[in-house]
């Protein structure tokens, strides 16, 4: 039997706790092969992003073609993607190639703060990713900032975001709760037929958060490269963020917010 491939279209994280680096370690930790089409090049460390240099759009382009001529990609990731001539070479290629099982992973933000999209990129990524999406995965400032409206304070306004969202495109939205209060970290899966699913786990207390929204979308994407519905591929690549973070503290990587243990269920951390 073939191995699963997903293929990640997104930045590259120099410190490697996020973008591409995260989203093809979440892939080989889920037993699924991880084909990579780099977007930009970003110069970071867990204390934040100091350089980005965005690959020419052509180039981005012939990636995809690339991988997508050759491989039996079965789920496709979307990370960083920063610039409208970007979002539009992406969105051109998934066309060209019929894929359908397409994660969108908005990455606005850095865990850092610092912003990772051009103000003109937002409408280029509503109009053109948006409605190829299977799955929208936002947090909850970004589900707010692609809706021009206030953060949701609660699951219901998690849901009636979700909707929002689906009208302009999504076929499902994972409203993200992790920027939340609580004891409980909520996320909030609106299925392409309204149907809405609660996702909660207990919320760790770590400042090692690097690259928790690209481990996600990218556990989903490999789920779905497996053969899961959805749903249980949702519901599973949480499980796993959520012993990526609670394993995280034991990597002791750089001087800010460090990454998620990615091979926790693989590596051992005790040197003794």
């Amino acid at each position: 039997m073939a191995v699963p491939i997903a293929l990640t279209i997104a930045g590259s994280d120099s410190s490697g706790g996020a973008g591409i680096q995260a989203d093809l370690k979440t892939f080989s930790a889920l037993g699924v092969y991880g084909a990579s089409a780099i977007v930009a090049l970003t110069a970071q460390n867990t204390r934040g992003v100091t350089a980005i240099h965005d690959a020419p759009p052509e180039f981005i382009a012939a990636q995809i073609d690339a991988v997508m001529d050759d491989l039996a990609v079965g789920a496709v990731k979307i990370g960083m993607v920063s610039r409208a001539e970007s979002i539009e070479a992406v969105a051109d290629a998934l066309v060209r190639h019929g894929v359908e099982k397409i994660v969108l992973d908005p990455v606005m933000v850095a865990s850092s703060g610092a912003r990772l999209l051009a103000s003109d990129a937002v409408e280029a990524l509503r109009s053109r990713l948006l409605p190829r999406a299977l799955l929208l995965t936002p947090n909850l400032p970004e589900a707010a900032a692609l809706l021009d409206c206030a953060p949701a304070r609660s699951e219901d306004e998690m849901a009636e975001q979700g909707r929002a969202l689906q009208r302009l495109g999504a076929r499902a939205v994972l409203v993200k709760g992790g920027h939340g209060e609580g004891r409980e970290s909520v996320d909030i899966l609106v299925a392409s037929d309204g149907g809405v699913s609660r996702i909660a786990g207990r919320r760790v207390q770590t400042r090692n958060t690097h690259g928790t929204g690209c481990t996600l979308s990218s556990a989903i994407a490999a789920n779905l490269a497996k053969g899961l519905g959805l749903d249980d591929a949702a519901r599973q690549a949480r499980a796993y963020l959520a012993e990526a973070i609670e394993a995280a503290d034991q990597l002791s990587v750089g001087n800010g917010h460090g990454p998620v243990h990615h091979f926790v269920r693989w590596w051992s951390t005790d040197h003794g």
